[in-house]
Protein backbone atom coordinates (compact mmCIF):
# COMPACT_ATOMS: atom_id res chain seq x y z
CA UNK A 1 0.00 0.00 0.00
CA UNK A 2 2.77 2.43 1.11
CA UNK A 3 4.83 1.92 -2.56
CA UNK A 4 1.44 2.32 -4.35
CA UNK A 5 1.01 5.62 -2.30
CA UNK A 6 4.82 6.73 -3.20
CA UNK A 7 4.28 6.82 -7.04
CA UNK A 8 1.07 8.29 -6.56
CA UNK A 9 2.90 11.03 -4.96
CA UNK A 10 5.97 10.99 -7.58
CA UNK A 11 3.12 11.27 -10.03
CA UNK A 12 1.84 14.17 -9.12
CA UNK A 13 4.83 15.66 -7.98
CA UNK A 14 5.52 15.23 -11.67
CA UNK A 15 2.61 16.73 -13.30
CA UNK A 16 2.98 19.38 -10.81
CA UNK A 17 6.46 20.52 -12.20
CA UNK A 18 4.82 20.51 -16.18
CA UNK A 19 1.62 22.85 -15.37
CA UNK A 20 3.74 25.52 -13.34
CA UNK A 21 3.76 28.37 -15.63
CA UNK A 22 7.15 29.29 -17.28
CA UNK A 23 8.74 32.46 -16.42
CA UNK A 24 8.24 35.32 -18.70
CA UNK A 25 10.80 35.64 -21.32
CA UNK A 26 13.15 38.48 -20.43
CA UNK A 27 12.68 41.29 -22.71
CA UNK A 28 14.40 42.10 -25.36
CA UNK A 29 17.43 44.49 -24.72
CA UNK A 30 16.24 47.89 -25.69
CA UNK A 31 18.26 49.42 -28.70
CA UNK A 32 20.10 52.83 -27.88
CA UNK A 33 18.29 55.97 -27.95
CA UNK A 34 19.92 58.07 -30.65
CA UNK A 35 21.99 60.78 -29.22
CA UNK A 36 20.63 64.29 -29.54
CA UNK A 37 22.41 66.34 -32.30
CA UNK A 38 25.39 68.21 -31.16
CA UNK A 39 24.99 71.62 -29.60
CA UNK A 40 27.02 73.82 -31.78
CA UNK A 41 29.59 76.12 -30.05
CA UNK A 42 28.96 79.18 -30.27
CA UNK A 43 31.67 81.22 -32.48
CA UNK A 44 34.13 83.26 -30.61
CA UNK A 45 33.41 86.55 -30.87
CA UNK A 46 36.20 88.85 -32.75
CA UNK A 47 38.45 91.09 -31.45
CA UNK A 48 37.34 94.62 -30.69
CA UNK A 49 39.84 96.75 -32.22
CA UNK A 50 39.87 99.59 -30.54
CA UNK A 51 38.83 102.83 -32.23
CA UNK A 52 41.33 104.82 -34.05
CA UNK A 53 41.77 108.28 -33.24
CA UNK A 54 41.54 110.49 -36.73
CA UNK A 55 44.45 111.77 -38.02
CA UNK A 56 44.97 115.61 -36.92
CA UNK A 57 44.58 117.90 -39.90
CA UNK A 58 48.09 118.97 -41.46
CA UNK A 59 48.86 122.69 -40.35
CA UNK A 60 47.74 125.05 -42.78
CA UNK A 61 50.65 127.11 -44.81
CA UNK A 62 50.74 131.07 -43.27
CA UNK A 63 49.77 132.00 -46.31
CA UNK A 64 46.25 129.77 -46.60
CA UNK A 65 43.31 131.53 -45.15
CA UNK A 66 41.84 130.03 -42.01
CA UNK A 67 38.72 130.72 -39.93
CA UNK A 68 40.04 133.07 -37.41
CA UNK A 69 37.47 131.56 -34.67
CA UNK A 70 38.63 128.30 -35.17
CA UNK A 71 42.71 129.15 -34.70
CA UNK A 72 42.18 132.56 -31.69
CA UNK A 73 40.68 130.67 -28.77
CA UNK A 74 38.14 133.10 -26.68
CA UNK A 75 38.26 135.98 -29.80
CA UNK A 76 34.68 136.93 -30.78
CA UNK A 77 33.35 138.18 -34.09
CA UNK A 78 30.93 141.01 -35.32
CA UNK A 79 31.68 141.99 -38.84
CA UNK A 80 30.36 145.37 -39.53
CA UNK A 81 30.25 145.00 -43.18
CA UNK A 82 28.37 142.14 -42.72
CA UNK A 83 25.36 143.92 -41.43
CA UNK A 84 24.45 147.66 -42.07
CA UNK A 85 25.80 149.00 -38.67
CA UNK A 86 28.33 151.02 -40.70
CA UNK A 87 29.29 154.03 -42.13
CA UNK A 88 27.20 153.02 -45.35
CA UNK A 89 24.36 151.78 -44.04
CA UNK A 90 24.59 148.78 -46.19
CA UNK A 91 25.34 145.46 -46.52
CA UNK A 92 28.53 144.89 -47.86
CA UNK A 93 29.46 141.25 -48.24
CA UNK A 94 27.36 138.16 -47.28
CA UNK A 95 29.38 136.20 -44.90
CA UNK A 96 30.14 136.31 -41.24
CA UNK A 97 32.75 134.81 -40.39
CA UNK A 98 36.29 136.10 -40.36
CA UNK A 99 39.16 134.93 -42.03
CA UNK A 100 42.90 135.56 -41.84
CA UNK A 101 46.18 134.10 -43.62
CA UNK A 102 47.11 131.50 -41.18
CA UNK A 103 50.44 133.24 -40.49
CA UNK A 104 48.18 136.49 -39.10
CA UNK A 105 46.16 134.47 -37.45
CA UNK A 106 48.17 132.98 -34.91
CA UNK A 107 49.91 136.68 -34.25
CA UNK A 108 46.10 137.22 -33.48
CA UNK A 109 46.00 134.08 -31.50
CA UNK A 110 49.59 135.50 -29.35
CA UNK A 111 47.60 138.83 -28.86
CA UNK A 112 44.59 137.33 -27.58
CA UNK A 113 46.14 135.12 -24.98
CA UNK A 114 48.20 138.43 -24.13
CA UNK A 115 44.80 140.18 -23.23
CA UNK A 116 43.10 137.39 -21.71
CA UNK A 117 45.82 137.24 -18.74
CA UNK A 118 44.87 141.16 -18.20
CA UNK A 119 41.05 140.79 -17.73
CA UNK A 120 40.05 141.50 -22.09
CA UNK A 121 39.44 139.63 -25.02
CA UNK A 122 39.60 140.96 -28.94
CA UNK A 123 36.67 141.87 -30.62
CA UNK A 124 36.40 141.49 -34.64
CA UNK A 125 35.27 144.19 -36.94
CA UNK A 126 36.82 143.41 -39.88
CA UNK A 127 39.28 141.30 -41.07
CA UNK A 128 39.77 139.46 -44.83
CA UNK A 129 37.48 141.86 -47.21
CA UNK A 130 37.25 140.46 -50.69
CA UNK A 131 38.37 142.70 -53.85
CA UNK A 132 34.99 143.71 -54.68
CA UNK A 133 33.51 144.97 -51.47
CA UNK A 134 36.37 147.22 -51.73
CA UNK A 135 34.92 148.62 -54.88
CA UNK A 136 31.68 149.24 -53.14
CA UNK A 137 32.97 150.95 -50.20
CA UNK A 138 35.32 153.17 -52.35
CA UNK A 139 32.20 154.54 -54.53
CA UNK A 140 30.50 155.28 -51.22
CA UNK A 141 33.77 156.93 -49.89
CA UNK A 142 36.35 157.69 -51.92
CA UNK A 143 38.73 159.10 -49.53
CA UNK A 144 42.42 157.85 -49.33
CA UNK A 145 42.54 158.62 -45.66
CA UNK A 146 39.50 156.34 -44.77
CA UNK A 147 38.92 153.76 -47.41
CA UNK A 148 42.14 152.50 -49.74
CA UNK A 149 41.89 152.87 -53.30
CA UNK A 150 41.36 149.62 -55.00
CA UNK A 151 42.66 151.24 -58.40
CA UNK A 152 45.76 151.37 -56.66
CA UNK A 153 46.50 148.26 -54.82
CA UNK A 154 43.44 147.86 -53.08
CA UNK A 155 43.26 147.52 -49.24
CA UNK A 156 45.46 145.69 -46.88
CA UNK A 157 42.59 143.85 -45.72
CA UNK A 158 42.09 141.94 -49.26
CA UNK A 159 45.73 140.78 -48.32
CA UNK A 160 44.41 139.28 -45.67
CA UNK A 161 46.44 139.73 -43.11
CA UNK A 162 44.90 143.02 -41.54
CA UNK A 163 42.15 143.32 -39.09
CA UNK A 164 39.62 145.82 -37.64
CA UNK A 165 40.00 144.92 -33.38
CA UNK A 166 38.63 146.56 -30.42
CA UNK A 167 38.85 145.67 -26.80
CA UNK A 168 35.82 144.05 -24.92
CA UNK A 169 35.49 142.29 -21.29
CA UNK A 170 35.31 138.61 -21.58
CA UNK A 171 32.09 138.14 -21.49
CA UNK A 172 31.91 140.35 -24.76
CA UNK A 173 30.79 143.81 -22.75
CA UNK A 174 32.16 147.02 -24.25
CA UNK A 175 35.12 148.78 -22.54
CA UNK A 176 35.69 152.31 -22.99
CA UNK A 177 37.41 153.09 -26.52
CA UNK A 178 38.06 156.23 -28.44
CA UNK A 179 35.32 156.37 -30.58
CA UNK A 180 33.45 153.39 -32.37
CA UNK A 181 34.05 151.92 -35.67
CA UNK A 182 34.41 153.67 -38.78
CA UNK A 183 34.14 157.04 -36.77
CA UNK A 184 36.03 159.87 -39.61
CA UNK A 185 36.42 162.55 -36.92
CA UNK A 186 39.96 163.46 -35.81
CA UNK A 187 39.33 160.92 -32.48
CA UNK A 188 39.37 158.31 -33.85
CA UNK A 189 43.87 158.61 -35.12
CA UNK A 190 46.11 157.54 -32.63
CA UNK A 191 46.74 161.05 -31.16
CA UNK A 192 44.99 160.31 -28.10
CA UNK A 193 45.66 163.77 -26.08
CA UNK A 194 41.79 164.28 -27.31
CA UNK A 195 40.29 161.54 -25.35
CA UNK A 196 38.78 160.35 -22.02
CA UNK A 197 41.74 159.14 -20.11
CA UNK A 198 40.29 155.80 -19.84
CA UNK A 199 39.58 155.28 -23.40
CA UNK A 200 43.33 156.59 -24.00
CA UNK A 201 44.51 153.61 -21.21
CA UNK A 202 42.26 151.39 -23.30
CA UNK A 203 43.45 152.41 -26.57
CA UNK A 204 47.14 152.43 -25.68
CA UNK A 205 46.63 148.75 -24.45
CA UNK A 206 45.81 147.53 -27.63
CA UNK A 207 48.33 149.15 -29.92
CA UNK A 208 51.18 148.09 -27.36
CA UNK A 209 49.59 144.06 -26.94
CA UNK A 210 49.33 143.94 -31.11
CA UNK A 211 52.59 145.48 -31.69
CA UNK A 212 54.30 143.46 -29.77
CA UNK A 213 52.47 140.51 -31.29
CA UNK A 214 53.46 141.36 -34.71
CA UNK A 215 51.34 144.09 -35.94
CA UNK A 216 51.77 147.30 -37.04
CA UNK A 217 48.98 150.53 -36.39
CA UNK A 218 47.56 152.52 -38.79
CA UNK A 219 48.25 155.72 -37.74
CA UNK A 220 44.61 157.40 -38.61
CA UNK A 221 42.12 154.69 -37.06
CA UNK A 222 42.88 153.36 -33.83
CA UNK A 223 41.21 149.76 -34.22
CA UNK A 224 43.31 148.79 -37.75
CA UNK A 225 46.12 146.88 -37.66
CA UNK A 226 48.33 144.73 -40.31
CA UNK A 227 50.68 142.22 -40.11
CA UNK A 228 54.26 143.01 -40.59
CA UNK A 229 54.61 139.98 -42.76
CA UNK A 230 52.57 140.72 -46.12
CA UNK A 231 50.67 138.43 -48.77
CA UNK A 232 49.91 139.38 -51.84
CA UNK A 233 46.01 140.58 -52.79
CA UNK A 234 43.53 138.11 -53.06
CA UNK A 235 40.88 138.08 -55.82
CA UNK A 236 39.49 134.99 -56.46
CA UNK A 237 38.69 133.67 -52.39
CA UNK A 238 35.57 134.12 -50.94
CA UNK A 239 34.91 133.29 -47.18
CA UNK A 240 31.52 130.49 -47.54
CA UNK A 241 32.27 129.60 -51.20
Amino acid sequence: MRFFLMIALSLLLTGCGQCLPAPPPEAPASAEEPAPPPVPAPEPKPESVPESEPEPKPEPAPEDFVPVADYVPGVRVELKYAGSDNFTGQVIYDFTEAYLRYGTAQKLAAAQEALAAQGYSLLVWDAFRPAEAQFRLWEICPDPVYVANPEKGFSSHSRGNTVDVTLVLPDGSPVEMPTGFDDFSSLADRDYSDVPEAAAVNARLLEDVMTDCGFKPYAGEWWHFSDTDSYPVEEDFVPGK
